[in-house]
């Protein structure tokens, strides 16, 4: 296959870096493609705060050179990569979503971004984020339906790989800020465990919440880009003891997978042909050879884990934008809102809805290890994205977010309208591997897409 007669749209990280490797394509070419596809579908959908394509060729260039020269190709090798604009980058600015902070350049490179560099990617752009990625949209457009929700905070991450703009974009989640992106607009999004990829270098906005993860258009790109971007090593125990240890990451041979059906107090809230598509589904899985499927019986204490959820977020808000909110006027009413309440909330009932916090993380984990499930699957949202102006269904993201639990999105279902929406994997904290290979196994009994569809443009 030429460049000329590839398109970007669809293409894996693997195809790039193989094409690479065997001289197929060029990493210029294929900046190339990925730019004009931009060119096409950025008017429409907006995902993008900057994008220098002169920035993205140079570096292809150099790429190019240390190709030619013999050097190995990695594993992001010349793959451009959208940074959420919240993450610190050494060549654009990291403006937050808010006139604040219009035109701040950080001057350095967050962990994770270094990370994905090290491993040979490109960073052609910063991605729209909601401000401070709170609730208040920012410009995307959902790719599906100009009218509808794109997914707030990481929208602008999902919107460009939805559009193929790019196959890896980095996002975050404190509530289900990956995870409503990716099944709003149709992709596949993973918020790892809890702690797993380095938060050094970008927006904070709660502590025991913010999570970062990232897009992928691909099912197979989820696994390589998770092994790049995670913390490696020794000096991180907890996570290393459970990430090599292949009791907790390889399913036994011979034993079928054991998956909890996880309805959740939220599940009165979707949508009625959310509820079908999703038992449906269930059923098809139930009936796949080497999965048994049984309904989860989730810890009582999870059915406040909203309030609780609440209760840590705003007063965290309120402590980390106390210099912003003196700038009201320069604020969204709803972050103002937030703050208000925040600073309502007193120390006790914090360090109370803190501790509820831990206690129903603790009450997940010990949730996995009763069971013996090796992952549960959820929807990921109420049904398909509602309009701009109207308030995003309770789900149950938040609440794998909260008990720091690895998920995946998965864009599997269309609703009668046409529109995407998801199912939610997630498993044990800190069984991500485990996860992935479910996933792929899913993939290869064809439960889970492959690839997803890329749109040229909004519609």
């Amino acid at each position: 296959m030429t460049v000329q007669g590839m398109a970007t749209l669809g293409l894996s990280v693997r195809e790039i870096v193989d094409g690479y490797r065997q001289r197929r394509f060029s990493p210029v070419e294929i900046a190339r493609l990925y730019i004009a596809q931009v060119e096409k579908a950025e008017p429409a959908c907006k995902a993008w705060v900057c994008y220098d394509a002169e920035k993205y060729l140079a570096a292809a260039r150099e790429t190019e050179k240390r190709l030619m020269a013999g050097t190995p190709a990695r594993a992001l090798e010349g793959v451009p990569v959208g940074v959420k604009d919240i993450i610190n980058t050494a060549e654009f600015p990291t403006q937050m979503g808010s006139p604040l902070w219009e035109g701040f350049t950080p001057g350095n490179d967050a962990r994770v971004v270094f990370h994905a560099k090290r491993a040979g990617a490109l960073v052609p752009g910063k991605t729209v984020t909601a401000e401070f990625a709170v609730h208040t949209l920012g410009k995307t457009e959902n790719p599906h339906d100009r009218l509808r929700n794109p997914g707030t905070s990481s929208s602008g991450s999902a919107a460009a790989i939805a559009t193929g703009m790019a196959p890896v974009t980095l996002g975050t989640q404190t509530a289900g800020s990956i995870v409503r992106p990716a099944s709003y607009c149709g992709v596949y999004g993973m918020k790892p465990s809890f702690g797993l990829i380095p938060r050094t270098g970008m927006l904070k906005t709660t502590d025991s919440l913010d999570t970062v993860g990232f897009f992928v258009g691909c099912l197979e790109d989820a696994a390589r880009v998770f092994d790049v971007l995670r913390v490696h090593g020794r000096d991180y125990p907890l996570s290393d003891a459970a990430l090599t240890d292949p009791a907790r990451q390889t399913k036994p041979a011979g034993r079928p997978w054991k998956v909890a059906l996880a309805k959740t107090h939220t599940w009165p809230e979707a949508a009625d042909y959310a509820r079908e598509a999703f038992l449906g589904w269930a059923r098809k899985l139930a009936g796949t050879a080497g999965i048994e499927v049984a309904e989860a019986e989730l810890p009582e204490s999870l059915e406040r884990i909203h309030e609780v959820h609440a209760t840590v977020y705003d007063r965290a808000l309120a402590y980390y934008f106390q210099e912003e909110f003196k700038n009201a006027a320069l604020v969204s009413p709803i972050m103002n809102d937030l703050i208000r309440h925040g600073n309502a909330i007193s120390r006790e009932d914090y360090w109370r809805a803190m501790a509820d916090q831990l206690a129903m993380a603790r009450a997940m984990d010990d949730f996995f290890t009763t069971s013996g499930c090796d992952v549960l699957v959820s929807l990921s949202t109420a049904g398909h994205a509602p309009l701009r102006d109207e308030p995003e269904p309770r789900d149950p993201a938040l609440i794998w977010t909260a008990t720091h639990l690895p998920v995946i999105s998965a864009p599997v279902f269309a609703s009668p309208a046409g529109l995407p929406f998801g199912v939610q994997l997630a498993a044990r904290r800190y069984n991500d591997p485990l996860l992935l290979k479910f996933a792929a196994e899913l993939g290869a009994a064809g439960l889970l897409p492959e690839k997803t569809n890329p749109l040229h443009q909004t519609q």
